[in-house]
């Protein structure tokens, strides 16, 4: 078992793939410590995976975990969390806009108590309109939501106590709140500074589509953190309301048809008593799917121990006894 793995999800990254496992050999090497490389390939259709495989076969440390096709990256860490057996576990890009020789100052934290420690990429160079505005807005909501008060959620270099990271389900995009998530279970979290660095080669596979995507997540989180183990609390509020508004007016409506019997309810005040049905029947029924909608998703990824992603194979070479190549195909719950 290794002290450090060091977790990379890459997508069509072959121009970053083998500078960056040289890099993070070396500043691995010099941490002096054992340590394994689990690098997953996220469905990639260029040369990536053939570069992992490559490296694989000269290199005892490295794990490649090939997936079925393009999960995601919230996916792929997944994938690499599962398969890593450190008892530190650090993710990063694999796109080289994440310094290697910054891993030292993450695993100095760890090894200072703390559970999580999180990147934050105090001076952003990246544009200001489409990026940092953006970005800017979901970390203070991220932060105001969860009462978790760290600056920036969204980079995937971050280091963890392995048994923080295991308690942590992730699926959708999920990885971004992993912070949030570990202080419902009491992990102590600090933040680094690192450095923005901009993408050299390949393309980035980030765009403002994204960020629109995590204001959904928030809410799901909001959700999680405060009402996964009494839901009730949350939407009978919006259902006792419900039906205390609608009760009210279908009151008001019936002493109205008994002061006046011979007048039509619908009639003279067929809005009102649209607006009381409802309130009592469609609202509740809509909470109710969001409720149970939550609750399934929840039970889906956790209770049956399911995984976000398929694994095509996995690839390590064997012991110094056994100098051949391992290649395991093995598929996981889908």
């Amino acid at each position: 078992m290794s002290k450090y793995s060091i977790v990379v999800p890459f997508h069509n990254e072959e121009e970053n793939v083998t500078a960056l496992y040289a890099r993070l050999k070396q500043v691995m090497e010099q941490v002096g410590d054992s340590f394994e490389l689990v690098l997953v390939d996220d469905g990639s259709s260029d040369r990536t995976y053939k570069l992992l495989e490559e490296i694989a076969a000269v290199d005892s440390r490295v794990l490649v975990v090939k997936l079925r096709r393009n999960f995601g990256q919230t996916s792929a860490l997944a994938a690499g969390f599962d398969h890593s057996s450190g008892e530190f576990i650090l993710s990063m890009d694999g796109d080289l806009q994440h310094d290697p020789n910054e891993i030292p100052n993450f695993l100095e934290k760890l090894e200072e108590g703390y559970d999580v420690v999180s990147g934050w990429r105090e001076k952003r160079i990246d544009n200001f309109i489409m990026r940092r505005i953006p970005s800017r807005i979901a970390n203070w909501l991220m932060a105001k939501l969860s009462g978790v008060d760290i600056h920036d959620f969204g980079t995937t270099f971050k280091a963890y106590r392995r048994e923080v990271i295991q308690n942590i389900p992730l699926y959708g995009e999920m990885h971004r709140f992993i912070p949030a998530l570990a202080s419902w279970y009491g992990a102590s979290i600090c933040e680094v500074p690192i450095k923005n660095v901009n993408r050299l080669r390949g393309k980035s596979h980030y765009g403002i589509g994204r960020t629109f995507r995590v204001f959904f997540d928030l809410l799901t989180i909001r959700f999680l953190l405060k009402y996964m183990s009494r839901p009730l609390h949350f939407f009978g509020a919006f259902g006792a309301l419900g039906i205390l508004l609608g009760s009210f007016f279908s009151v008001l409506l019936m002493a109205m048809k008994i002061m006046n019997p011979h007048q039509s309810v619908m009639d003279a005040h067929g809005p009102l008593f649209v607006i009381a049905g409802v309130l009592i029947v469609a609202g509740i029924q809509m909470l109710a799917i969001g409720l149970l909608g939550e609750l399934q998703v929840r039970h889906y990824y956790t209770s049956q121990q399911r995984s976000p992603y398929a694994i095509d194979r996995l690839v390590r070479l064997r012991a110094p006894e056994e100098p051949s190549m391992l290649s395991d195909s093995r598929d996981s719950n889908f």
